[in-house]
């Protein structure tokens, strides 16, 4: 699977989960210099607490076009650390 946005591969890797239709990349697999962090920060009732990260590419941002849940609920374990997208971040073969 491949994240893309901008034309530029955010992230890739053969090792997704998807939860709730959304395909979580290892954070190893995210390509680290198109991203800087974020302050945002949601809550998921049965998954916790959501952090953010924004894409930057060619010197435009997707803010919080990112998310991840860094310590996840126990119902949640297998998405720890991983990254899923959305704001227009195109997630493919």
């Amino acid at each position: 699977m491949r994240a893309i946005w901008k034309g530029k591969v955010l992230a890739e890797s053969d090792d997704t989960v998807v939860v709730e239709g959304n395909h979580y990349f290892p954070r190893a697999s995210l390509d680290a210099s198109a991203f800087e962090p974020s302050e945002t920060h949601t809550v998921c009732g049965w998954k916790g607490t959501a952090s953010y990260l924004t894409a930057v590419v060619d010197g435009e941002r997707n803010v919080d076009a990112a998310w991840f849940y860094p310590e996840a609920k126990e119902a949640a374990k297998h998405i720890e650390g991983r990254v899923a997208f959305w704001r227009g971040v195109q997630v493919s073969e």
